[in-house]
């Protein structure tokens, strides 16, 4: 938000959800819940001067959360995302890489995690939406995808009813 904000307005404008990934990037298992409350909303009001909304969902850093954590994101009214599809694309793979590893492991209700500045990923994206396109994949906004209500998440970040 700091070093982008132009950017985010942009994918805000273009109709894109734009959620919270947290403020400073800490490893919130290790923060008391005032701390994550302090960086979540510092995070959340930079995002809502920029779109005008303010976020509902959230992306622990690393992956990282456990029950503290994700019961101090709930207390702020948000709702905590986790991938079951991870690209690597932070790891500087080839695109070849990224567009194997997405489309092997997609299920039905997948969640992927790309990262905005990977090197490769603009150039496995379109190899990547075309694959699933043609598999009779769709593609939706996060908000649509999270189950509501009762869930857990299971070792591969899988959310299942419960």
């Amino acid at each position: 938000m700091d070093k982008y904000p132009e950017s985010v307005k942009a994918l805000h404008d273009a109709g894109h959800e734009v959620m919270s990934h947290s403020n400073d990037h800490a490893y919130f298992n290790t923060l008391s819940a005032q701390e994550i409350t302090a960086d979540l909303n510092t995070c959340n009001d930079k995002i809502e001067a920029v779109t005008g909304v303010r976020p509902t969902l959230f992306r622990c850093p690393y992956g990282e959360y456990d029950d503290h954590v994700i019961n101090t994101v709930r207390s702020l009214g948000m709702e905590p995302v986790q991938w079951d599809v991870d690209s690597l694309d932070w790891k500087d793979i080839s695109a070849d890489e990224i567009t194997r590893r997405v489309t092997e492991k997609v299920q039905p209700g997948s969640i992927v995690l790309f990262h905005n500045a990977a090197l490769h990923t603009p150039e496995a994206l379109p190899y990547i939406i075309e694959s699933l396109l043609q598999e009779g994949y769709t593609f939706v906004p996060i908000s649509e995808l999270i189950l509501k209500g009762e869930y857990t998440i299971d070792h591969t970040g899988r959310q299942c009813p419960v």
